[in-house]
């Protein structure tokens, strides 16, 4: 991902963060303040699926979930655009964010705050080997459901 794709990438990270169901971002950030919060520097990255004729799927981003003594410990953030839902977008950005990891010698990876409403991404992290280790109970605030969990989700990658 580059600047050059935060003007595909903005209307989907305002669709998603508006409709107050996974996210706790601010809402409406102009554009070159959701660059700021996407885009990962060395030693993480962003990345954007694009389908063939441009068109863009979702983006995700990963790195170390802390610096210093918890670096070796990796985190990532997804969006998919509500077009691109349930075609494997999400699963295919997943994938490559665990191989990278993986490659970048990551011990594990830990999701701080899955929305435990937010079904399809918690079966997918489930399906994908990652582990429910808690739920901080009420700390989103979904904007259909009021107050829900937020669940710490772990996957091992040292074996």
């Amino acid at each position: 991902m580059t600047r050059a794709d935060v003007p595909a990438f903005a209307p989907v990270f305002r669709e998603i963060v508006d409709a107050g169901e996974t996210y706790a971002y601010p809402e409406d950030l102009p554009d070159n303040a959701i660059a700021d919060l996407w885009m990962e520097g060395a030693p993480g990255r962003a990345v954007v699926a694009i389908d063939d004729d441009g068109t863009f799927l979702g983006a995700a981003k990963m790195g170390p979930n802390r610096p210093g003594r918890g670096a070796h410990i990796g985190t990532a953030s997804f969006m998919v655009s509500s077009a691109a839902r349930g075609k494997g977008v999400g699963r295919a950005l997943a994938r490559d964010m665990i191989d990278w990891h993986r490659r970048q010698g990551y011990a594990g990876i830990q999701f701080n705050a899955v929305v435990e409403t937010n079904m399809a991404a918690v079966r997918l992290w489930q399906d994908l080997g990652f582990r429910i280790l808690g739920t901080v109970p009420g700390a989103f605030r979904s904007a259909t459901h009021g107050p829900v969990g937020l669940h710490v989700m772990f996957l091992d990658l040292s074996s």
